[in-house]
């Protein structure tokens, strides 16, 4: 059964855009996990653009699901990740000039960094998920890297213009998640979905868990977050039992 993560970075940025105090992330997490999600995720990012130190340290006392930590490989970050233990972390990307995460990790360019923040994390109990394309020798040399799991850029196939485009990056995303579980690592996704894209990725055999954010913080301004919570949840369970259908 997938596992859905939502992505409450957002409700930050309506925070941030008016520099308040609300509405407040650690409120929003309550709600989402009373609707059903798995696990709560959130980007700290270097330029603190939503997520705020705060935040990540209340959501460490209070989340009773799972806190997914996105972090960039960057120093000050790190020490923060150490010092605060969610119970798990994805290394994403980072650039301060980019609206959203733009694609993948570059493992082979940063290897030795990403490897011994690895082994610190692990040294403090803490899963690693590594965030890339699809391609297999990101997902070797995520292996290689002594990562727990990768979760897969999603980005292109909620993006294509056209269906054969589409029709292609589902493919390896396909490919992907075979070849993720061939090197025993636990597969996410993650990054673009909506309500309307969602389905052929759930269905896909092998995925773990699929992490959502800012469609899911779109529809609840009209709908409330309880009720986009778990009409995702209902999307991804529908998919998943047209996957087990008999052809």
């Amino acid at each position: 059964m997938i596992r859905l993560g939502v992505n409450i970075d957002h409700v930050a940025t309506v925070r941030q855009a008016r520099g308040v105090t609300y509405p407040d992330p650690v409120a929003a997490a309550a709600l989402v996990e009373m609707a059903g999600a798995d696990g709560i995720v959130v980007h700290l990012r270097e330029d603190r653009r939503h997520i705020q130190d705060r935040d990540l340290a209340i959501l460490r006392k209070t989340v009773k699901s799972k806190l997914n930590l996105e972090m960039a490989a960057n120093d000050e970050i790190i020490a923060i990740a150490l010092e605060t233990g969610p119970d798990m972390v994805t290394i994403v990307p980072e650039r301060r000039q980019e609206v959203t995460t733009e694609g993948g990790l570059d493992v082979e360019t940063h290897f030795d960094k990403l490897k011994e923040m690895t082994k610190r994390m692990h040294g403090r109990g803490i899963f690693v998920s590594m965030f890339i394309d699809p391609e297999p020798r990101a997902i070797a040399v995520s292996k290689e890297l002594g990562s727990d799991a990768i979760e897969l850029h999603t980005g292109r196939y909620c993006d294509a213009a056209t269906p054969d485009e589409r029709q292609k990056e589902y493919e390896r995303i396909r490919l992907g998640v075979e070849e993720g579980l061939k090197h025993g690592l636990r597969v996410n996704a993650g990054h673009g979905l909506n309500y309307f894209n969602i389905k052929p990725i759930a269905r896909l055999a092998g995925i773990e868990e699929l992490n959502i954010g800012h469609s899911i913080i779109a529809r609840a301004v009209f709908v409330g977050l309880d009720r986009a919570v778990r009409d995702m949840k209902a999307l991804i369970r529908e998919a998943e039992r047209d996957a087990d259908a008999p052809a």
